[in-house]
């Protein structure tokens, strides 16, 4: 018998009626109107309660753990660091670094000292790295030995602080993280600053153009704190792990920030994913609240018996976010674990909004992504921005007039054509069901999934075309059953050059080592020539129709 059976949940409908967003604020030490600070809110009005707020799991087992108490020291000391680099409010510090204790110091600590924290997922390779550290034109770059070496091929960097946890010594002119912490006090009056005032910084891979920044307020703490509550409905006596990486969105507000604005314990795991790992941290740190992206689930179901049986029965609940979660998933979690996987939605811009909440009744549905989080009115439009009625399928929207926890700004120096009158546009086409839940039917844009990863074509396809054996390339998600998608790029080639198995692993290699590493195509098809508009557009949705027509 799970907890749940036993426990009354709050009804969404009435819930929602009567939802007041300042309820939410005033559980904060600050305002939003006259003052708030972000590493205050996630750390120091918990320091007091003894609690621990990091446990950190190294590759090779080792453990580390955190108190609320000594991270708000470590912060001020890291604080106080940026302002002797010359680190002022407002000012972007990129951080590429893993899940490591060192990445949660350097987060409170930009936010203490009113700065900006902008994470660098540690697979970018230089050219995406350059683009976002020179976008946001960040003051500063931590990040540590391992990746380090992405650095040196440009002399344009900031200056650059490196954690050397194998004791090897910092490149010269770098700062040694950890003797420069040495040296700062660990008091720190943190810095206030308003609502609109942005806290964090990342960037959305689209489906034209390059990756567009999101500068995050401090607002979205408001939002961060109901999906953790509601949706993902974290408990006092939960253990909870969300294994998304901290360099995207999901990891970074809902696993970095998300538990301890709760005053809540977050597990770091600084290891590659694998169901035998995942099965026993589980077990091992009694896990009841898990969170992930729907290809974890799909390997854990993939995996043989044995690797997962032990941990059957052990998880309360489980979220799922990043792309649309299978039904076999949600069968296979409630017959072979015992527990209950919820699908959720959300995007960068946004944080999550349609969710299935485990901490309110309503009807969850399969292949559905659940209801409006409280704080948001979702509606689905057509294309003249008229809202449809259920069944009818079409955009999902926001109506940012009805939505007091909508957060999003618009693009960092950017237009942002998604806002239309009071609507935000998702780009993401769904249907509204009768009970006013929300069913996911597919994507307008080019936008690939795989993975949980989010891709923009455009990146992968500006750094195939500096192969030079590459005349022109596009870059579609091709349908997978493990991953969702698969990146799948289509090549004319220059002339002189003829198609290999050689040729393929050197421009797989390439986008492995200018882009990322989640973001090289699997599958690479050589073609005469690709089918075009008369004005000269790639037209993408044709391969993409060829391919689904393959399959078959």
């Amino acid at each position: 018998m799970t907890q749940d059976t036993v426990r009354a949940l709050p009804d969404y409908a009435q819930f929602v009626q009567n939802f007041d967003p300042k309820q939410i604020e005033a559980q904060f030490s600050g305002s939003f109107e006259h003052g708030i600070n972000a590493c205050v809110e996630v750390c120091d009005r918990h320091a007091d309660s003894g609690r621990i707020a990091l446990r950190w799991v190294g590759a090779d087992g080792s453990y580390q753990e955190y108190s609320f108490a000594e991270l708000k020291a470590l912060s001020a000391r890291f604080a106080n660091l940026l302002t002797r680099l010359g680190v002022k409010p407002g000012d972007r510090v990129s951080a590429m670094l893993p899940r490591i204790p060192e990445m949660m110091v350097v987060l409170l600590g930009t936010l203490r000292a009113g700065a900006v924290y902008q994470p660098l997922f540690t697979a970018f390779g230089p050219k995406a790295i350059d683009y976002r550290v020179s976008s946001s034109a960040a003051k500063l770059i931590v990040t540590d030995s391992n990746n380090r070496p992405k650095l040196d091929d440009s002399a344009q960097w900031p200056q650059i602080i490196t954690i050397d946890r194998k004791g090897q010594g910092v490149p010269e002119g770098d700062i040694d993280f950890q003797s420069a912490l040495d040296a700062e006090s660990d008091e720190f009056e943190p810095v206030m600053s308003k609502g609109d005032d942005p806290f964090l910084m990342l960037f959305t891979s689209g489906t034209t153009g390059l990756p567009k920044g999101v500068a995050v307020p401090n607002m979205a703490l408001s939002a961060f704190y109901v999906y953790m509550r509601y949706a993902i409905d974290l408990r006092e006596d939960d253990v909870f792990w969300n294994i998304a990486d901290p360099g995207w969105a999901y990891g970074l507000y809902y696993s970095a920030l998300g538990p301890l604005l709760l005053g809540q314990t977050t597990l770091f795991h600084d290891a590659p994913f694998s169901v035998a790992g995942t099965a026993a941290l589980i077990r091992q740190y009694g896990v009841t609240n898990l969170a992930g992206a729907p290809t974890a689930y799909r390997m854990m179901m993939a995996a043989p018996k044995e690797e997962v049986a032990p941990i059957k029965g052990r998880l309360r609940v489980v979220n799922s976010a990043g792309e649309p979660l299978n039904p076999e998933v949600i069968r296979w979690f409630r017959d072979e674990i015992g527990c209950p996987v919820y699908d959720q939605y959300g995007q960068t811009e946004l944080g999550m909004v349609v969710c299935n909440h485990h901490a309110l009744s309503h009807a969850v549905h399969p292949g559905s992504a659940g209801f409006a989080m409280p704080g948001y009115t979702a509606v689905v439009l057509d294309d003249h921005h008229q809202i449809l009625p259920p069944g009818k399928p079409g955009t999902l929207a926001l109506d940012r007039s009805r939505s007091p926890l909508f957060f999003f700004q618009g693009y960092w120096q950017k237009d942002t054509p998604s806002f239309v009158g009071p609507y935000y546009l998702t780009g993401d086409t769904v249907e509204l069901n009768e009970d006013g839940s929300i069913s996911f039917v597919g994507r307008d844009s080019d936008l690939i999934t795989s993975a949980g990863y989010r891709i923009g074509p455009f990146d992968v396809e500006s750094a195939l075309i500096e192969h030079p054996a590459v005349a022109e390339t596009a870059v579609i998600g091709k349908p997978d059953a493990e991953r969702t998608e698969i990146v799948k790029a289509f090549v004319v080639l220059k002339p002189g050059y003829s198609p290999g198995d050689e040729l393929i692993e050197s421009m797989q290699q390439l986008v492995r080592s200018r882009l990322a590493a989640h973001a090289y195509p699997r599958e690479i098809e050589f073609v005469a020539e690709l089918p075009k508009t008369p004005s000269g557009k790639i037209q993408r949705f044709l391969l993409r129709k060829q391919e689904a027509d393959k399959q078959a």
